[in-house]
């Protein structure tokens, strides 16, 4: 027996608003919001007193997701140290394929990207960078050139 798919990366955000509209931005599509809470909630998560905001994103592909939660109770924790660097232990970052590199950047920048770095070019078939977006989200972005 082995697994089905990957079904789909859980983010939890401060700002569950601002979060939608950078992935829409980069081109996620929303498929729906939730609230969440529950004697369900609290046995899968293993919190109690669960009460929570969704919302799902799909790529265009419709092959990845991500959910992205924002907490009401019990209140979300800040990570520490707040924005850490790539190399910390865990989940570290979400990668996306995009077709034009410097368009999605000059899109992201207003819903708050930063580079962490610079654009850099492998080997001549891939431009790439990794850039922090909302909640301290790391998201790396790749454009197949070669």
């Amino acid at each position: 027996m082995s697994i089905q798919r990957m079904d789909n990366v859980g983010i939890v955000v401060d700002d569950l608003d601002a979060a939608i509209a950078f992935f829409t931005e980069l081109g996620m599509e929303l498929e729906g919001r939730a609230d969440i809470e529950g004697p369900w909630a609290d046995q899968t998560v293993g919190l109690e007193g669960i009460r929570c905001e969704i919302a799902m994103l799909r790529t265009p592909d419709g092959h990845g997701r991500l959910e992205l939660s924002r907490y009401l109770s019990p209140e979300a924790s800040e990570f520490s140290p707040p924005n850490p660097p790539h190399n910390i232990i865990g989940m570290h970052r979400v990668m996306f394929a995009v077709d034009d590199l410097d368009d999605t950047l000059d899109r992201l920048r207003p819903h708050g990207a930063e580079l962490l770095g610079t654009v850099a070019n492998y080997e001549g078939v891939y431009r790439l960078c990794y850039l922090r977006g909302p909640a301290g989200i790391i998201v790396a972005l790749a454009e197949h050139v070669g």
